[in-house]
This record gives structure tokens, sequence and C-alpha cells, in this order.
């Protein structure tokens, strides 16, 4: 009976170190631990913008070098995010939602890489949820501003080679179950605000 139970214990701490491990490994930030690193090109040209549509992950490279790997939202069944080769034509860091429903909507650092589609703030879900446009939490997609230009191009797969170099280094979020902020708030130009500290490092 003392061997069964001394069994029991050790299979309950190795399953304990199993799931801590793999806790660690798959976690999930919430949208106050949420960041970001990007780092500055040595050539702006050579960079292009890389997005998974099967891990919703998006690389920023410049040429092998990575600047800046991050979580996307992509779209929704019958609203898919395009695939192909596109590039950047419009920028707007302020821009909102000027058709209804929710007219004035902020859809802020805005790029547009085909018409009505483009990269810009909003809810991150962990699975496909827009209606076409790529999502990112602000920590993410003000450092992408930073670091495209118009001309930048824009690849997008199902998958990418980089899903298997980088995918692992992307933070996880799930902003699914987050309440809106005061509308107030996203309706003045405060909204518009940089996230804290350098949007690009050396």
């Amino acid at each position: 009976m003392q061997h069964l139970s001394r069994l029991f214990f050790c299979l309950c701490a190795a399953a304990a170190l199993f799931l801590t491990s793999c806790g660690t490994m798959t976690s999930t930030a919430s949208s106050r631990n949420y960041h970001v690193i990007a780092h500055k090109p040595h050539d702006p040209s050579k960079v292009e913008v890389k997005l998974s549509l099967s891990t919703q992950n998006v690389y920023v490279m410049e040429g092998d070098r990575l600047l800046m790997a991050a979580v996307t939202n992509v779209g929704k069944p019958g609203a898919a995010t395009p695939t192909g080769d596109f590039t950047i034509y419009n920028k707007e860091k302020k821009r909102r939602r000027a058709s209804e429903p929710d007219a004035g909507y902020p859809m802020a650092y805005w790029q547009e890489f085909k018409s009505a589609y483009g990269f810009h703030e909003g809810f991150v879900h962990p699975y496909p949820h827009t209606h076409g446009c790529v999502r990112m939490h602000r920590e993410a997609v003000a450092r992408m501003f930073a670091l495209t230009r118009i001309g930048t191009p824009v690849h997008i797969r199902q998958s990418l080679p980089e899903d298997k170099e980088y995918g692992s280094q992307v933070m996880k979020l799930d902003q699914s179950k987050d309440p809106d902020p005061p509308r107030s708030f996203m309706l003045s130009d405060a909204w518009f605000k940089d996230p804290p500290g350098p949007l690009l490092v050396d």
C-alpha cells in the first residue's frame, strides 16, 4: 500500500511538472502584459511584411533579418483575408470607420494593402474573426506602422517558412472577452496615443 502511495505521489509530481512546463510554452498574454519588440531596419527599403493565415502571425523582415513578429487576427470563413503579393499604398494613423455600423470606430495605424483591406488596431481573437482586415494589438501595430512605408511589400500566404523558424517566439493573445473601452475615449483624439517607450530599438 505504501508502495502504491509513493507511486501515486511520483506520478502526480511528474504530471504537475509536465503541465507547468506546457503552460509556460503555450501561455497566452492578457492585454495588460502583452509586449512586442521591433528592431530598426538598417535599410528601410528592404523591409517586407509576411502574414501567415494559418498561424495568424505576422513577420516583418529585412532580408533574412527578423525585425518584428506578432500575433494578428485575420478574416473569418466567408470573409477571408486575401492571399497574394501586395504593397502598402495608404497609411493613416488616425483612421476611423466611415460607414455604418459603428461609424467613428477607431482603426488606428491603418496600413492598406488592397482596397478596403489593411492592418489596423483592434481586438485580437485566437481564431479568425475579422471581415478580412488584419487586426493587431496597439503594442504590435504601432511598431509595424513605424517599420512600414508606402511601397512596403506585403506577402500573404496560408503558411510560411517563418512559422517554423520564428513562430515559437510569437506571444499569443486573447482579447475575445475584453470589454470595449468607454465610447467617449474611443471617439477622442487621445485614443491615438502611441504605446510607451521607443517604438523601435537598435
